[in-house]
Parts: C-alpha cells; sequence; structure tokens
C-alpha cells in the first residue's frame, strides 16, 4: 500500500472560495507529512489569494506541468489557465468558469493516467459553467460519464451522517417522475457496495426516507411509498440488502433516528442535504460513490457574498482531503483481503429491532 498519496486538487471557480479553503487547507506544514498535493488551476490565482490570507507566506510552491513531476513536500500547481486570466472576487464570469472547466478536465486526465491518486474538487458555478456549454448540472453527472461508471451516487458524508440521494440537481416537479423502483435500486446497490469497500462497514444497515409527507400515508398522500419505494426496498432485502422503511421525512432526523443506520437514503436533493448541512455543514464532505476514481469535495458553494475577504472556514475542504486519503485506504484494504478468499470472515450484524419494509408499519404523526 503506497505510504504517502498524491492529492489532486481542481480549483473550482476562481472567483469564488475555492484558492481560499484550498491554501488555508495547505498552510500547516504538516500535512505535506501526509500527502502531496497538486493543485490544477493557476498560479497567479494562487498567488492573488494567498496575499489575502495572513500567516500563508510560508507555504512553498512548486510549478510543474504535470503531477508526474510533483516535489514531495511542497504545494504543487498545474497551470491549466493562462496568465491572462482576469480575478475578479465574488463575481460569476465567463473567465472564471472557463478556469473552473479546464481544471476539472485537467485532473480528470492526470487521474486517468495514474498520476494522482485521489480528485478534490473545490466548488464551481454550476450556472456558470452551463453558460460555458458544459452540460452537466455538477460535477457529478461529468465525472460519472467520463470514468465510464454506470451509475453514481451523490452521498454527503461526516464523521457522524452519511446521506445519499435519489436524485440529484433536478427541479422538484421532476422528482416524483424521476423515481422508479429501478433507479432506487441501483442507488441502494451503490450505497450498501459504497459502505463496506470505502467505508469498511461489514453489514450495512440503510434507511430509506418516503417521498411523501407521512411517507404517503398508505397512499392517501401520494402512491410512490406503497408503488415504488416499498417494492424496492423488499427486492433489496431479497439481494442482501439491509435496507430499512420508508420512513416519514419530517420526523426522522428530529427523532434522531439516523443514529440507528450506516446511511441514509434519500429521494431529493433538498430532502437529504437540509438535514445534513444543518448538523455537518462545517465538517461535510460530498462524495460519488460508484467511480473507478476517489472524489470528494466540501459540502459548500462558491460562496461568492465573501470570495475573497479571509471569511471561508477551510474544515469543510480538509475534511474532504482526510476523507479522500480514508476511502482510498479503504479500498485498498477491502482489494487484499477479498482478493484472497481465505481471508474473509463474514461478521453478521444484529439488527436492532428495526424494520425492513416487509412488516414496515407507516408511523403516524
Amino acid at each position: 500500500m503506497k505510504q504517502k498519496l498524491v492529492i489532486g486538487i481542481t480549483q473550482g471557480d476562481s472567483n469564488g472560495i475555492g484558492y481560499e479553503v484550498i491554501i488555508k487547507a495547505l498552510s500547516n506544514a504538516s500535512v505535506l507529512d501526509m500527502f502531496t498535493p497538486v493543485v490544477y488551476g493557476s498560479s497567479k490565482a494562487f498567488g492573488f489569494y494567498r496575499k489575502q490570507i495572513p500567516d500563508t507566506e510560508n507555504i512553498n510552491t512548486n510549478l510543474v506541468s504535470s503531477a508526474k513531476d510533483a516535489h514531495p513536500k511542497r504545494v504543487n500547481i498545474v497551470n491549466c489557465v493562462g496568465d491572462d486570466l482576469l480575478i475578479d472576487p465574488g463575481k460569476l464570469t465567463h473567465e472564471s468558469a472557463k478556469a473552473a472547466i479546464a481544471s476539472l478536465e485537467k485532473a480528470v486526465e492526470e487521474a486517468k493516467a495514474g498520476y494522482i491518486d485521489v480528485i478534490v474538487t473545490a466548488p464551481f458555478s454550476k450556472k456558470g459553467v452551463t453558460l460555458e456549454h458544459f452540460k452537466y448540472a455538477g460535477h457529478t453527472g461529468y465525472l460519472i460519464e467520463t470514468f465510464g461508471a454506470e451509475d453514481g451516487l451523490m452521498f454527503m458524508c461526516s464523521e457522524s451522517l452519511r446521506v445519499g440521494v435519489v436524485t440529484m440537481h433536478i427541479p422538484l416537479k421532476e422528482v416524483s417522475s424521476s423515481i422508479d423502483k429501478e433507479v432506487i435500486m441501483s442507488k441502494l446497490k451503490l450505497m450498501n457496495d459504497s459502505l463496506k469497500q470505502d467505508f469498511y462497514i461489514e453489514r450495512p444497515k440503510i434507511a430509506v426516507l418516503g417521498l411523501n409527507p407521512h411517507a404517503g400515508d398508505r397512499g392517501l398522500l401520494g402512491e410512490e411509498e406503497q408503488n415504488i419505494i416499498i417494492p424496492a426496498i423488499r427486492e433489496a432485502n431479497a439481494m442482501g440488502i439491509d435496507a430499512f422503511g420508508p420512513f416519514p421525512p419530517d420526523g426522522f432526523f428530529a427523532a434522531t433516528l439516523q443514529n440507528k443506520y450506516d446511511a441514509v437514503l434519500t429521494m431529493y436533493h433538498d430532502q437529504g442535504l437540509i438535514p445534513f448541512k444543518t448538523l455537518s455543514f462545517d465538517t461535510g464532505v460530498n462524495y460519488t460513490a460508484g467511480l473507478p476514481v476517489v472524489r470528494t469535495s466540501p459540502d459548500h458553494g462558491t460562496a461568492f457574498d465573501i470570495a475573497g475577504q479571509n471569511k471561508a472556514n477551510p474544515r469543510s475542504m480538509l475534511s474532504a482531503i482526510y476523507l479522500a486519503i480514508d476511502i482510498y485506504r479503504s479500498r485498498e484494504q477491502f482489494r487484499q483481503i477479498h482478493s484472497n478468499p481465505m481471508t474473509v470472515q463474514i461478521v453478521g450484524q444484529e439488527e436492532g429491532g428495526a424494520k425492513k419494509a416487509a412488516d414496515f408499519d407507516i408511523a403516524e404523526e
């Protein structure tokens, strides 16, 4: 197993807080003992933002054309953007969006070549990159297609909570029509596999939330639970996946039921991300499960309103870096153990009284 990983970090939108959280995260010299950072972006932008942040003069940078030439004790920068880049903190511009795309594309290219071990992405503006003919609603869809994955899971992770979403960045009015049994089954399998190989949980327990108020109240408030979600949970159970629910979304987190499960599968973006960010905003990480490469990101956006003001908190970026390292190590260990069947021991877990779809009595308020 590799002792020191090479971490590829994309700059995100050059007018957002990406550079600030990257610089702050890498300002402690001790982090360079853990990994070799390679920032894909602009040495000019890196220098501009470093001047805005006190006590970062000690960062030693190294300009390289590729991560394969990275210095193990310095912050390496691969210039993906020309020196004519206009830096205008807090403003969404064509130049900053183009820079974000160029940074991401170069990091993916080098990941495929094996020059970096994991990818950590700083945030970009979805509106901005779309205006530059980037056809994806975010990093996740682009990475799924670019790496040829069958599917992917937007998996929000912190030390105390893991939340996945069935549908990602789509309008709320399209959620119901975008959900079917096969889609939910695919996400449950991805989540179960990820919990096993990425988080090293032998027998994961997954809670599934309903789509409608009171989880449909037996069809009174919507039929998706009866016709789609419960059949998907039952099929997952038959495949050996310990999925439970569907739980009414409104009371699930208020009753701290998430503490009884290894992860929670929600039906749409805000249903999962509102409670996740409420409980884990400073340390939350957006992880894309299902890819052949490990990719993480802070769970915040470009924050144009505070860009260039030295107000951004780097804790989520640090958490994204550390989680990427942990998942990479866990995958390596998982592969080593499971490549030798003689070393595999199946350890069962008690279900703790949780109910599966087959016997779940949908809770009433």
